[in-house]
């Protein structure tokens, strides 16, 4: 192993070419800086001086000169990189936020950490909450903003603020959605401000799987609930057949399950878009189980029309994806 005291002094002893003003130059003795330059030659195997009158380098001793100063600047470039980036003045910081959640937050912190510490580069992840949680749990993100709680092991959590939510309702959504009841639905929002007395409206976020709003309704601790035997029909359907897929779902503990699935379809350049479907949304005693079988439509419709290639089929619990399989799709 490389010792970089040795490299400087051998560096001085090559520049002087004379042991004596080399160790004078050093404030050390003669003695001690031949030593450390019979460390290095032993360390390379190799002679690096003539010891003649005048002293004189060998050819690798001229090729170690040349190494040496490169090595020494490395290691002082590498010690003030490294010490930058335990005070913040240099690095980079990954920050996962909802969009929603960012445009309304960012702007009013991003400013005040950029002044503080310049030399950060900052880069921004969009996604949703399980979406983001994943990639903190699995090192592509460095933090997320998120509503609390969030349990995660070896993940720190620290509020940052209070989010004041409001939410408007048209009277024709709450008179679809509660046939004869709008006045007694507000006269009970005004009471207790419970957003579950709305659940049977049409939000598009519950529609869409997002684990916040998903929560707020309880449908939470997607970890108690088990997905078993999901299985496809065929491997393989043509157009206008239907794809059948059915599993099995079971729950350690009583919990509220709202089942969805994702199908992947094909688009006319070969990319997948995904449309999400609800299945059920049930109460599901602990240890007892359920099996669903579904049937999945791909005839071309006026707003949809389908192309050939390899589909998927992800089923989710309560916002959070579990299994995923693909099938193909022959025109």
């Amino acid at each position: 192993m490389i010792i970089f005291l040795n490299l400087e002094y051998f560096l001085v002893a090559a520049e002087e070419l004379n042991f004596t003003r080399a160790a004078r130059k050093l404030y050390i003795s003669q003695q001690s800086l031949s030593n450390h330059i019979s460390n290095l030659e032993k360390e390379f195997d190799v002679i690096l001086f003539n010891r003649t009158s005048p002293l004189t380098l060998t050819y690798a001793g001229r090729a170690l000169k040349t190494r040496a100063r490169e090595l020494l600047d490395l290691r002082d470039e590498t010690y003030k990189e490294i010490s930058d980036i335990k005070d913040f003045s240099t690095g980079q910081l990954s920050i996962g936020v909802s969009h929603t959640r960012g445009r309304v937050i960012l702007p009013e912190i991003l400013p005040t950490y950029q002044s503080q510490f310049p030399g950060i580069e900052l880069h921004l992840a969009e996604g949703n909450s399980s979406q983001l949680a994943s990639d903190l749990l699995h090192g592509n993100i460095d933090l997320m903003i998120d509503l609390l709680p969030f349990t995660a092991e070896n993940v720190e959590t620290v509020p940052i603020c209070n989010e004041e939510i409001l939410m408007v309702v048209p009277d024709e959504t709450l008179e679809k959605a509660y046939p004869g009841q709008v006045e007694e639905i507000k006269e009970k929002l005004r009471a207790a401000s419970d957003i579950r007395l709305l659940e049977h409206c049409p939000f598009v976020l519950l529609k869409k799987g997002n684990r916040e709003v998903l929560d707020i309704f309880g449908y939470h601790n997607a970890g108690s609930v088990d997905i078993a035997d999901f299985t496809l029909g065929a491997a393989s359907i043509s157009l206008g057949e239907n794809m059948t897929f059915s599993f099995t779902v079971s729950a350690k503990e009583t919990t509220k399950v709202r089942l969805e699935y994702a199908m992947g379809y094909v688009k006319a350049d070969g990319r997948q878009s995904r449309k999400i479907f609800q299945i059920s949304e049930i109460l599901l005693k602990a240890n007892k189980k359920k099996t669903y079988i579904k049937k999945h439509s791909f005839s071309d419709l006026r707003t949809r029309k389908h192309y050939p290639g390899t589909h998927s089929v992800t089923l989710i619990v309560n916002g959070a994806e579990q299994d995923t399989l693909d099938f193909e799709l022959t025109i």
